[in-house]
């Protein structure tokens, strides 16, 4: 299966206008993003579990990154409330499940093979950090190899420098409207920008606030 799997292009999706598909395992849900493969993919994907969903034990060969939306997402090493920000390393596995449902952001096969931190980060509480112009706060995620990721907060009438991202930039609009000269971005809308594109990126009076990385996409060509 692809879905906007030409790295060279630019993709838009408003996650609000995709259907659900099914996955193997009932009370489990998807709305792929990009995809290359079939059920061991390399992909982006909205997943929804419904209360008392589990997932099967799985290994994750190169590499798990997950954002909880909303609910509680757990597994056998822990409890994951929204805000949970998640890596797990090539060659971990897990036996994932929800007991009240959650809704996340998943990254499968990703991972640079040398990329071997576990990281469990609460966004909510962890701290910003002021960023590049004012009216920019950062949260800083995970950086490996020059890939690196991120929420970044934009207090509203924020102006960003015109910039280019040589190895792509990925965005998910968690809250707010992000916008570029490109167009606009709601809450839920993902973006993801080709290598060496260029944007001069801003917010109005609502704000926002997005998950960011950028640099991965030159893993996406070898």
């Amino acid at each position: 299966m692809n879905v906007n799997s030409d790295f060279s292009r630019k993709a838009v999706v408003n996650t609000h206008d995709v259907s659900w598909k099914a996955s193997p395992v009932p009370g489990i849900t998807r709305k792929p993003l990009d995809r290359i493969g079939d059920e061991v993919a390399r992909t982006s994907t909205i997943v929804k579990y419904e209360a008392n969903s589990a997932f099967t034990s799985h290994e994750h060969g190169a590499g798990e990154e997950i954002l909880v939306l909303d609910g509680v997402f757990a597994d056998e090493n822990g409890t994951y409330p929204a805000g949970t920000y998640i890596r797990n390393p090539p060659g971990s596995h897990h036996a994932p499940y929800s007991t009240e449902g959650c809704t996340l952001f998943v990254k499968l096969r990703q991972f640079h093979p040398e990329d071997l931190a576990t990281i469990r980060i609460n966004t909510k509480t962890a701290n910003w950090y002021p960023g590049m112009v004012t009216g920019l706060s950062v949260m800083p995620l995970h950086e490996f190899d020059g890939v690196g990721c991120a929420l970044v907060r934009w207090a509203p009438n924020t102006i960003f420098n015109p910039h280019v991202h040589p190895g792509g930039e990925e965005i998910l609009v968690l809250e707010g409207v992000f916008h570029d000269e490109h167009g606009s971005y709601g809450a839920g809308t993902w973006i993801r920008s080709p290598r060496y594109s260029r944007h001069a990126p801003f917010t109005k009076s609502e704000g926002a606030i997005i998950y960011v990385k950028t640099g991965h996409l030159d893993y996406a060509l070898t």
